[in-house]
C-alpha cells in the first residue's frame, strides 16, 4: 500500500471520530425530540417556581412596611410597595433573636470541627488494614446505623453526665454520625496505599500521615460530611426542646418555632426593647425564618464544587 493510500484509509477511519469529537451530543444519546424537550422544559419551569416563588414571598413579606401589609389583608405578599429593613434591624438589634444567632452559629462552628476531627480520627483507624480492634468496632458501627438508642435512654444519659441546659447537650450527644463514619472509612480505603507505605518508609507516624497526606487529599468527603454535620447542627431543634430549658440559651431553631411555627407574639423585650417603633408581626417573623435559612444558602455554594464528587464516594468501584 502506497503512502498516499495509507494516508486516506486513516483519515477516513478517523473521521467518524472527528464527528463525534465535533459535536456536543454523545454518539449514543438520540437526537432530541422538540416535544419531549417541551414537556421537560415547562415541567422544570414549574418545579423551579414552586421552589422559588414560597422563598420570594418570605422574602418579599419581611421587607413590607405596615402600609402593605394592611393592603394585602395581612397575609403574605409576592412584591413590596417599598422595601424597609425594620424588620431586620429590630431582630438583630439585641433580644432573644440576636442572642440566637450568635448561639447556633458558635454551636455550629464548634460541633462541625469537633464531628469533623473525630470523624476523620475514627474513619481513619477504621480503615487501616490490621488496626487493634477495628473489626468489631466497625461492626459497633453498622450496629449504630441500623439501631438507635431511644429517647429515654438518650435523655438519662445526659441527665447522668449533667448536661440538662447546656450546650454541650447539643454537641457531644451527636458527635459521632455513624453513617458518616462508613463514607469517610469507604474514601479512606480508596487512597493509594503506596502513599502510606512510602510514609511508613520514611518513619511518619499515623497521626502524621492523617494530618499531612490523607486531610489534604479528602478535601471532598470532608466538605460533604462537613456540610451534613452544619446543617444537623444549625436545625437542632429536637435536642434543644429537650435539654435547654433557659431561654437565654435557645439557639435559632428553637426561636424559628417559638416566634413563626407557633406564631408566639414578638415582644418589644424580645427585641432589643423598640416597642415603640416595632414593625408588625409578620415581617418580624418572616425576617426571622430568612435569617435561619441564610447562613447554610450562604455556606452550600463554596462547598458545591466538592459535593457532587463527595456523595457519589462508595457508588463506583473500580
Amino acid at each position: 500500500m502506497t503512502t498516499l493510500e495509507r494516508q486516506s484509509t486513516i483519515g477516513a477511519s478517523d473521521a467518524p471520530l472527528r464527528s463525534v469529537k465535533g459535536s456536543k451530543r454523545p454518539v449514543w444519546m438520540e437526537k432530541p425530540n422538540p416535544l419531549v424537550q417541551f414537556v421537560k422544559f415547562v415541567a422544570l419551569s414549574i418545579s423551579v417556581l414552586l421552589v422559588v416563588v414560597p422563598f420570594w414571598s418570605v422574602i418579599a413579606t419581611s421587607l413590607a412596611d405596615q402600609k402593605t401589609i394592611n393592603d394585602s389583608g395581612g397575609g403574605m405578599i409576592l412584591w413590596p410597595s417599598g422595601a424597609s429593613f425594620a424588620a431586620y434591624s429590630a431582630i438583630l438589634s439585641g433580644g432573644v433573636v440576636t442572642r440566637a444567632v450568635i448561639i447556633s452559629v458558635a454551636i455550629t462552628v464548634v460541633g462541625t470541627l469537633l464531628s469533623l476531627a473525630t470523624t476523620a480520627g475514627l474513619a481513619y483507624w477504621l480503615s487501616r488494614p490490621g488496626s487493634f480492634g477495628s473489626k468489631p468496632t466497625v461492626l459497633i458501627v453498622l450496629g449504630a446505623v441500623l439501631f438507635s438508642p431511644g429517647l429515654i435512654p438518650s435523655y438519662l444519659l445526659v441527665k447522668q453526665f449533667n448536661l440538662l441546659d447546656s450546650w454541650w447537650s447539643l454537641i457531644l450527644p451527636v458527635l459521632v454520625n455513624a453513617f458518616n463514619v462508613i463514607v469517610m472509612r469507604a474514601f479512606f480505603q480508596e487512597l493509594p496505599q503506596e502513599l502510606f507505605e512510602s510514609a511508613a518508609i520514611d518513619g511518619a507516624s499515623s497521626l502524621t500521615v492523617l494530618v499531612r497526606i490523607v486531610l489534604p487529599l479528602s478535601k471532598a468527603v470532608l466538605a460533604v460530611i462537613g456540610l451534613f454535620y452544619a446543617v444537623a447542627y444549625w436545625n437542632a431543634f429536637f435536642n434543644a426542646l429537650l435539654y435547654i430549658q433557659s431561654t437565654d440559651k435557645w439557639p435559632m431553631a428553637l426561636v424559628l418555632r417559638t416566634f413563626v411555627v407557633n406564631q408566639t407574639t414578638i415582644g418589644g423585650d424580645q427585641v432589643g426593647g423598640m416597642a415603640e417603633v416595632l414593625p408588625p408581626q409578620l415581617p418580624l417573623q418572616m425576617a426571622i425564618l430568612v435569617v435561619a435559612l441564610v447562613p447554610i444558602l450562604i455556606l452550600y455554594p463554596f462547598l458545591q464544587r466538592h459535593f457532587a464528587k463527595g456523595v457519589m464516594i462508595g457508588a463506583v468501584k473500580g
